[in-house]
Formats: structure tokens, C-alpha cells, sequence
């Protein structure tokens, strides 16, 4: 379960202060926030495609956040390219599990190679 980021405020200091990871047609920007559970922003530009196309791309990003362990006390904001409409909802569970993982590992500087 996820609290929904709202204020274009908290998105501006997601981005700013963020770590930053890329996996296929996602980039996953994470930031230590306040304890609880975790605080997700969903962002599906023009280059997604026609409003009918960044909705479908930020419901796919919603859902696959539902069914990847998210760590508590972070916000994220969550971007999508053309590639998340494309791709299997599999394999964008992976991309997004991967990244958050990845954005752990930049944090912590727990690197198990």
C-alpha cells in the first residue's frame, strides 16, 4: 500500500534531492521521506503519447507498484517512456523491482556484487 504524492512541492523535491535509476522504459527518482509507508508519484509525459495513452501508462505504473514490495519511509516518483505501454506487465514489474532495488543499493552503498 502506497500514499499517493500530490503537491507539485513534494514531486520538486523528489526530483531534486532523488537517486536516480533507469530500467527499460522506467526511471524510478527515490528520496528517504517521513516513516510510513512509502509515497508514489506517477509522471507519463507527452512523448508517452496522446492523454488517452499517459493515463494507460500511469494505470500500469500504479498497478505494478501494487505488486512490488516498496519500502517504507521513501518517496518515489515514478516515470514513464512510450516503452511501459509496450511492454509485457511482467516484465514492468521487473523494471520497476529492479530499479527500486537499485536505487537501495545507491543509498545504502550495500553493493553485493
Amino acid at each position: 500500500m502506497f500514499i499517493p504524492l500530490r503537491s507539485p512541492a513534494d514531486f520538486a523535491a523528489v526530483y531534486r534531492t532523488g537517486t536516480r535509476s533507469r530500467r527499460g522504459g522506467l526511471l524510478v527518482v527515490q528520496v528517504q521521506g517521513l516513516d510510513g509507508p512509502p509515497r508514489l508519484g506517477f509522471v507519463a509525459g507527452k512523448k508517452v503519447g496522446n492523454a488517452v495513452q499517459r493515463n494507460r501508462a500511469k494505470r500500469r505504473m500504479r498497478e505494478a507498484a501494487r505488486r512490488v514490495d516498496l519500502p517504507g519511509g521513501v518517496d518515489m516518483v515514478l516515470v514513464a517512456t512510450a516503452e511501459v505501454n509496450a511492454t509485457p506487465f511482467t516484465t514492468l514489474v521487473d523494471w520497476l523491482s529492479d530499479a527500486i532495488e537499485a536505487n537501495r543499493m545507491k543509498i545504502t552503498g550495500n553493493h553485493q556484487w
